[in-house]
């Protein structure tokens, strides 16, 4: 049975331990939500057949190394071949730095001035969206297209994409971090009956 103690708002229980009543609980909710930082509230989660499945999105991936790799040959690598120089294999080599700048800069700048979508998930209709943007600001395409990819670059970082394999919505580690994933943009139109039958 609990004992009222030191007014009506604040009771004990059988146990001794102080508690509040609904109305002081309500009250307090107020303040005590901002010290969980939670920003659910704020998310947009698709249902879970509008996410990209992780085929699909390997897929796309291919793709896109093929045209990163064809920029590179296009660029760096006829400017060494004119140049008669042997391009190194070391990873702090000029080349390979240009290289790396290369793969990040497509995914970066095509992710966010092209809707969410590289040349591979053009052609597979598939596009970045953030869980708590309207539109792809360039904080959460720098974290997910610059900072993540180039950690996932390498062995064994790379199979943090296998995770999107096995989450509801289909994140990937890079994902999290940003708080985006990617739909399937047949299935958005098509939900919103934007496609004719």
């Amino acid at each position: 049975m609990n004992d009222k103690i030191q007014g009506p708002k604040v009771f004990k229980t059988t146990e001794g331990k102080e508690r509040f009543t609904k109305e002081e609980v309500k009250k307090q909710q107020k303040t005590w939500r901002p010290l969980l930082h939670e920003k659910t509230e704020n998310k947009k989660f698709f249902p879970n057949y509008f996410y990209a499945g992780f085929w699909i999105r390997l897929f796309a991936y291919c793709i896109d190394l093929i045209c990163v790799s064809a920029i590179t040959n296009g660029t760096v690598g006829l400017a060494y071949r004119v140049a008669a120089v042997k391009i190194s294999n070391s990873f702090l080599s000029f080349s390979s730095l240009l290289a790396l700048a290369i793969y990040l800069a497509y995914f970066t700048l095509l992710t966010k001035l092209n809707h969410g979508q590289t040349i591979g998930k053009m052609i597979f209709g598939i596009r970045v969206v953030s869980l708590t943007e309207t539109e792809l600001s360039w904080g959460t395409v720098i974290i997910r297209e610059t900072v993540c990819r180039f950690i996932l670059k390498g062995f064994p970082f790379i199979l943090g994409y296998v995770v999107a394999a096995f989450t509801d919505h289909k994140q990937h580690v890079g994902d999290y971090f940003s708080d985006t994933s990617v739909i399937t943009i047949n299935v958005l139109k098509a939900f919103n009956k934007e496609m004719r039958a």
